[in-house]
């Protein structure tokens, strides 16, 4: 007899999509409820309607334009921030300036995907997202992504990436900020993905032009 193995259920992430185009959610709803690991909690038009079903309804991720008509995308992802922290937000939006990429990870968003990516993209934020790190759509331009690096990074990443320009390994940064090989590891990664830099000769080479030592 054949022993049975239980199929693990997949865990499902509950999305909420706010944006004040009901057609705009329409095709978002289409692409992304049929993945099995999504499951669309609610739509919302307004940041009362999108606070509203975050108070009544399990919500682990938000899609969130920055244009909601009578009020702010940004600004209320800050308010997410304070008041629902295990929420993550994804800033879907129709902006490439760096003014809005800036503004939207102060105030709280892990990712940054324009609203003309490829479905794919989208889905790869959220998979990022969800995993504890950082996204920025590949349509956003290198000089968008990381002119203002300074605002961009928090301190500890801008002092490996400080680290980084004077030649620094990863196992040198660990031992003179007191971190693991790994965390510094991660920190790298993060700081590639916030300034949409791709390999570690790219990431070398931005640091040694753009870091004062």
């Amino acid at each position: 007899m054949t022993e049975q193995i239980p199929v693990q259920p997949v865990r499902q992430v509950h999305l909420l999509l706010v944006d004040d185009h009901p057609l705009v959610r329409d095709g978002l709803r289409a692409r992304l409820e049929t993945i099995a690991s999504i499951r669309i909690a609610g739509e919302a038009g307004t940041a009362e309607e999108a606070l509203a079903i975050a108070a009544s309804a399990p919500v682990d991720l938000i899609l969130m334009d920055i244009n909601l008509g009578t009020g702010n995308g940004i600004s209320l992802t800050a308010r997410f921030k304070t008041e629902y922290p295990h929420i993550a937000v994804i800033m879907l939006s129709m902006h490439e300036k760096t003014e809005y990429v800036n503004q939207s990870i102060q105030a709280g968003a892990r990712a940054y995907v324009l609203k003309d990516a490829p479905a794919v993209e989208i889905i790869e934020a959220i998979d990022t997202v969800i995993a504890g790190g950082t996204y920025f759509s590949s349509g956003l331009n290198r000089q968008t992504a990381s002119s203002d690096a300074g605002q961009l990074l928090t301190q500890r990443e801008q002092s490996i990436l400080k680290c980084i320009a004077t030649g620094k390994s990863n196992k040198h940064i660990a031992r003179e900020l007191g971190l693991s090989v790994r965390t510094v590891e991660t920190h790298r990664l993060n700081i590639k993905r916030k300034l949409n830099i791709e390999g570690q000769a790219d990431l070398i080479r931005y640091a040694l032009s753009n870091v004062i030592v």
